[in-house]
């Protein structure tokens, strides 16, 4: 079920002080959930989740999730940068990514994370760009299917990610020779997925092949990263993964492995998970139109949430004041954008919208401001975050023209 636990007040107070399109974010919420997951692993000692920074890379975000417990968990450069800012560094801190260029394994290793090497060539590259560490993690697609295949990750079959498994054993026994003496393995088979079975199966998988590797290599399995994949209510009709059934149900699997040994730590990189439910896209009608069709504008538009027309992905979406109204109107919730694609919504079932009603739209807390764009020359919107004491925090403003135009080079240009 889409989050409610913010009243349509907030979302009132905040469109009165930041002008709309913003998202907004509840730190509180946040944390709680960064908490709960911790505590479902809480069996492990070693139990670590590194916060996705992909899905949420605002550093005041990163500072609330550190804060709680969390490690960061980065694939670019920039995101190494908010990792270097905010302090996070070595066992604190991974590097997942794939096709990276070498300075971004450089600057990893300066910062003394863990290196999670995509490719059996990575190995070459991180040698000459930082050298190779004592403790390394390979990351593993077993091909075929896995999961159900959903929009946002496909097959594992048809994934860009990971090594088959010939080439994890060729990889380790190469990294040995290097100096390694200990590995974790990762994988990320799926994505949003609800329900309590994806963790356990990865787990088991992982956890089977990892001694596998133990036993040919010589080399002490240290971890198993779980990655991320376990997924938020985005429908009415949905309901969230019971975090605490699976942590306990991965530990049947664990004990099933290692018995009562608990060297070998447990780590996650939830991003969706953890933020997605606290965060939401705050939107005015600002335009009515009937054709075909009837159809509310927005002032916001895909450039300030994709996923709708990237993946057809659903999210919820209420009118401030509204919400408990019957839903006897079919609209079409679009934006400004020139593609027939910038819809937030197709035939929704919603109350009657008005021009200058507060339009909220659901779960948009990961995945969704980071992958704004600047087509049509849209800009990106600011976020805000809703503080536990009840008030609001700008921390990130939205983009300007200036903004816009502040990266052309070459002579010849009027001056705007």
């Amino acid at each position: 079920m889409p989050n409610f636990t913010l009243a349509d007040d907030v979302f009132v107070r905040a469109a009165a002080q930041f002008p709309t399109p913003f998202y907004l974010y509840d730190a509180a919420g946040m944390q709680k959930t960064a908490r709960a997951l911790q505590e479902a692993f809480s069996w492990n000692p070693r139990f670590k989740e590194y916060f996705a920074v992909k899905a949420l890379p605002n550093p005041h975000i990163g500072r609330l999730l550190v804060g709680a417990g969390c490690g960061l968990d980065c694939s670019s450069h920039c995101e190494l940068m908010i990792a270097e800012l905010l302090g996070v560094k070595g066992d604190n801190l991974m590097f997942s990514a794939n096709a990276m260029p070498p300075q971004e394994f450089a600057f990893a290793r300066r910062l003394q994370g863990i290196i999670n090497l995509d490719d059996i060539t990575d190995i070459d590259t991180l040698q000459q760009n930082g050298g190779i560490p004592d403790t390394i993690c390979l990351r593993y697609n077993p091909g075929g299917d896995f999961g159900d295949g959903n929009a946002i990750m496909g097959s594992p079959r048809d994934s860009k990610f990971g090594m088959t498994r010939p080439q994890l054993s060729e990889s380790l026994h190469r990294l040995k020779a290097l100096g390694v003496k200990r590995f974790g393995l990762h994988a990320f088979l799926a994505s949003n997925m609800l329900g309590e079975v994806y963790y356990p199966l990865l787990a088991r998988l992982l956890f089977e092949t990892g001694k596998e590797l133990q036993a040919e290599t010589g080399l002490e399995l240290s971890f198993v990263n779980l990655s991320g994949g376990v997924g938020i209510p985005y429908r009415p009709t949905d309901a969230a993964p019971d975090i605490g059934l699976i942590g306990r149900r991965v530990e049947t699997v664990y004990r099933e492995a290692f018995g009562s040994d608990n060297s070998v730590a447990i780590k996650t990189e939830l991003g969706r998970y953890v933020t997605g439910p606290h965060g939401w896209l705050v939107a005015r009608a600002r335009h009515e139109k009937r054709t075909h069709k009837h159809y509310i504008g927005l002032d916001a538009c895909a450039s300030n949430l994709l996923r709708p027309a990237m993946y057809g992905a659903y999210h919820h979406i209420s009118v401030a004041g509204k919400r408990d109204a019957e839903h006897t109107h079919t609209y079409d919730i679009t934006g400004a954008l020139c593609e027939n694609n910038d819809k937030f919504a197709i035939d929704r079932a919603l109350p009657p919208i008005e021009l200058g009603d507060l339009v909220i739209i659901h779960d948009a807390g990961a995945h969704a401001h980071t992958m704004g764009y600047q087509y049509n020359g849209r800009l990106r919107s600011a976020e805000v975050l809703y503080r536990p004491d009840g008030s609001f925090q700008l921390i990130r403003r939205a983009e300007t023209p200036e903004d816009y135009f502040a990266t052309l080079h070459g002579e010849g240009l009027p001056a705007l």
